[in-house]
């Protein structure tokens, strides 16, 4: 007879309910937003600056003494209401893609992400890319019996989609990533 693998066992114990089996708690979960308060601010990303060209040397003067054009002012980033990431259990091999309102706390296994901001690129630069700003936070399940342990705060600062390892999350059981931005349907 062949044993069965520990996710599994998992799967078969979340599909079948009966006394005495364990429940397993869903893979992601909303956790309700605490009341309002003054959240601190969330900082912009960094600006992205073009250098002006510079024209061809000659040997003529230059025809007028008029002061140099502005630059055109720099395109907008949209924002975007939900940061999609995807989340990997290095343990068990698990890995789950989901959507992360902005604001909205989602748990995953004894992870907390938080995500203040999802820009995608502006159309008028010709790249696409997401970025995000947003909180990591270990937060285990409590324990019957045992002290909870203090909830930490693993991350914080932007992820951008198309440079996943320019600002990664390290931990030794869990890995996550941004894999883009969207919005919710209008209406």
């Amino acid at each position: 007879m062949r044993a069965l693998a520990p996710a599994s066992v998992l799967l078969i114990a979340s599909l079948v309910s009966g006394p005495g089996l364990a429940q397993v708690p869903p893979p992601v979960e909303l956790i309700p937003a605490p009341p309002a308060s003054s959240a601190p601010a969330v900082p912009a990303p960094p600006p992205t600056t073009l250098l002006p060209q510079v024209p061809a040397a000659s040997s003529e003067p230059p025809a007028s003494s008029e002061a140099p054009a502005a630059p055109p002012p720099q395109p907008k980033r949209p924002r975007r209401t939900a940061a999609i990431i995807q989340a990997l259990d290095k343990t068990t091999a698990e890995t789950l893609r989901f959507e992360a309102p902005i604001g909205q706390p989602i748990r995953y296994k004894d992870l907390i992400f938080v995500v203040h901001v999802c820009e995608d690129s502006a159309p008028e630069l010709g790249q696409r890319g997401a970025a995000a700003h947003m909180e990591i936070q270990s937060s285990p399940r409590p324990i019957l019996g045992r002290a909870t342990p203090p909830t930490r705060q693993l991350f914080r600062g932007w992820m951008f989609a198309n440079a996943p390892g320019l600002h990664p999350f390290e931990h030794p059981v869990y890995d996550a990533w941004l894999i883009g931005c969207k919005s919710s349907p209008a209406g």
